[in-house]
């Protein structure tokens, strides 16, 4: 079997199962095998009385007491069975999965394993996971791979296809040269990659992974250093000077500049006047005001008689954007044109667009990925600023910035990272940094709960609400898994629904929702039809909604601490004192003590910093980082060490053999050229 072999040559994979493995961006057995388990899970021994505990994960091993019955419902179907444990009842109860009655007999013992809810000597597990005891015994020896899904598929059906792949006898090579192997002790590629997706233990999981993570590190910087190569120094074609309306703008603003708001600013009017053109990364912490240095920037050029452009990742927030710049050229009555384009603009809209784009001087322009069609031709664009960094790949910008005639860049992140680690991921461009808030921001008030207390957390939030303000609930599972007891936004809305009756109106967003679903639904949010947003991570980058003041985050200890900062950033943008709950599923003390700083830090960047210190070797389990520069498996903050290993090696590949054609290098440009030709480019 080949790497590159479709996934329908795979025995056991028809067209309707291959479109849904499409749905995951799984097209060739090479991007299955690249689809990494998210997490994994460790099943814990048998419980006896002594160790039940309410609210903890526990593997009961109970007898069926009798058939288990389907019960339906005008939202769902229930499936209801009791078991006995000792001389105790068990209840189960299971959601959408009728098929579990058939899967018990009465009379049989089985091993329940999940959430144990008590109520004096009623035992109850909702959503159990099913095992005869023998596999159980034998599952207990291993971490089991936990994938994540799309409807249709389950776990099993995903880990039995990449078994297939490894039986089937496929070689993956080697790539990486032997000194380098062996200087940093890594792992073989295939070795590793049987071991990612099957480990025999922990320590072979962790030896696996340390090469994957070394691997992405490796080939992103390589790649970042071929390009730089490449990119000789430009003149700057459009060099910009300050005008009396700049001045006039700024002085006029209804709030002062932050310190780094100021620098930023001077630092990119300097890029703009200087005569070689020049690369910035803007990176400030969420709601640190970068919208507003971007803006002036832009303004700036249009002064001098260019084009800006800004690029935005979703169709709400440009459309966000759009508002923001209309409303400001109309307060300081500023001469100037806005247009915006998205994928969702209609056929005559986009060329009337693209037609003022490419005769008009002197326009905002702002759009999603629709700029960088081959159809949108800019007339003299002197500057491109990328919102939200880490949603755009290197050569999306690249793209961009290719229509204009060596237009300078400006790229915005509110991911806080180390600035060692930003030096090395963004070595190609000038840094400034913006830490401090705008004047008049409250600081957010935050507070961990256990799982078992969180209708008090909900109590909370219908005050809130009821007093005239909104606010969202985060869960990291779109739907119910076979795997994973983690809170998902279907459930989770509906159960908010059935708490709070017909008082607050509760809205859901994830993302397997069309954009166009996504986006109605944050336009009622904003204009206040929705009170309670239930979403996934997708709001992470979203629209202001000014008037929400409370962030609920389930399972809080399955996401990275930059993340559940982001997140936080959505809440505390109004006047009214913003709220911050992370409701805490897990059992370790560890992961609670992590959490703890994000109570006492409202500053990304010292978050990063003290999140990087406590992090030990391998401690990776439920607590991945998110929106750093979309690695499959590595995290720049815990793997800053590996980072640095790749960076150091890439260099000094680049230095000896440039332009790969060493033969020691045969494998690292067949890798290369291999992963260009992949279906699933990120383009």
């Amino acid at each position: 079997m080949d790497y590159m072999e479709r996934l329908r040559d795979l025995k056991g994979i028809g067209e309707k199962t291959e479109k849904l493995y499409q749905k995951l961006n799984i097209y060739t057995v090479g991007d299955l095998l690249l689809h990494y388990p998210r997490s994994y899970q460790v099943y814990p021994p048998l419980s006896n009385y002594g160790d039940l505990k309410p609210g903890a994960s526990v593997a009961l091993l109970a007898r069926l007491k009798s058939p288990a019955k389907v019960r339906k419902g005008r939202r769902m179907d229930v499936t209801l069975a009791t078991a006995f444990f000792g001389d105790r009842s068990l209840e189960l109860v299971w959601f959408r999965m009728p098929y579990i009655r058939s899967q018990l007999a009465v009379g049989e013992a089985y091993v329940f394993y999940g959430k144990l809810e008590a109520e004096g000597r009623r035992l109850k597990i909702s959503q159990a996971q099913i095992f005869s005891p023998d596999k159980y015994s034998a599952l207990m020896q291993q971490p089991q791979p936990v994938y994540s899904l799309t409807g249709g598929l389950t776990n099993n059906n995903v880990k039995k296809a990449v078994q297939t792949v490894f039986d089937s006898g496929i070689r993956l090579g080697e790539y990486l040269p032997q000194e380098i192997l062996e200087g940093n002790q890594l792992a073989s590629y295939e070795w590793a990659l049987k071991q990612i997706h099957f480990p025999i233990d922990f320590d072979h999981l962790l030896r696996a992974r340390k090469r994957l993570v070394y691997d992405e590190f490796f080939f992103f910087l390589l790649e970042l250093g071929r390009n730089r190569l490449d990119e000789a120094p430009e003149e700057n074609r459009h060099p910009i000077t300050e005008t009396a309306q700049m001045e006039d703008v700024r002085k006029r603003l209804p709030f002062d500049l932050t310190p780094g708001q100021k620098q930023a600013l001077a630092d990119i009017l300097g890029d703009l006047s200087a005569p070689l053109v020049s690369q910035r990364l803007i990176q400030g912490d969420v709601g640190s005001g970068k919208t507003i240095v971007a803006f002036l920037a832009m303004l700036a050029c249009l002064e001098n008689g260019f084009q800006a452009v800004i690029m935005a990742p979703t169709e709400v927030l440009a459309r966000q954007h759009e508002k923001e710049f209309i409303r400001l050229c109309r307060e300081y009555a500023l001469p100037y044109s806005v247009v915006c384009l998205t994928g969702a603009s209609t056929a005559k809209e986009k060329r009337e667009i693209q037609s003022k784009i490419s005769e008009e001087d002197a326009l905002f322009i702002i759009g999603t990925h629709a700029l960088i069609q081959e159809t949108v031709e800019f007339r003299d664009l002197a500057l491109v600023v990328t919102d939200e960094q880490h949603r755009f790949g290197v050569r999306q910008r690249k793209i961009l910035a290719s229509k204009g005639q060596s237009p300078n860049v400006l790229v915005m992140s509110a991911t806080p990272i180390p600035r060692t680690l930003a030096m090395i991921l963004y070595g190609d461009m000038n840094l400034s940094v913006i830490r401090e808030l705008p004047s008049g921001r409250r600081k957010t008030k935050n507070a961990i709960i256990r799982s078992d207390k969180k209708k008090s957390a909900w109590q909370f939030v219908a005050r809130e609400v009821l007093a005239g303000r909104q606010a969202y609930v985060i869960c990291p599972l779109i739907e119910a898994s076979d795997v994973s007891e983690d809170e998902n936004v279907m459930d989770y809305a509906q159960a908010l629904k059935d708490f709070y009756g017909d008082q607050i109106t509760v809205g859901l967003m994830h993302g397997r929702m069309k954009s166009k679903d996504k986006d109605k639904v944050m336009e009622d949010f904003a204009s206040g039809k929705i009170q309670v947003l239930v979403s996934t991570t997708v709001v992470e980058v979203g629209v202001n909604v000014p008037n929400a003041s409370v962030m609920l985050i389930e399972n809080a200890n399955r996401f990275g601490l930059a993340q559940l900062h982001q997140l936080r950033g959505r809440v505390g943008r109004g006047a009214d004192q913003a709220y911050c709950i992370f409701i805490d599923s897990s059992d370790s003390e560890e992961i609670s003590r992590r959490l703890e700083i994000l109570v006492h830090s409202n500053d990304g960047f010292a978050i990063a910093s003290e999140d990087l210190k406590l992090r030990g070797p391998g401690d990776f389990f439920g607590i991945r980082q998110s929106g750093d520069l979309d690695f499959k498996i590595a995290d720049i903050y815990q793997d800053a060490d590996v980072l640095q290993m790749a960076s150091e090696d890439s260099k000094e590949i680049l230095e000896a053999d440039p332009r790969l054609v060493f033969e020691e290098h045969a494998g690292i440009r067949s890798f290369l050229e291999r992963r260009r030709q992949e279906v699933y480019t990120n383009l």
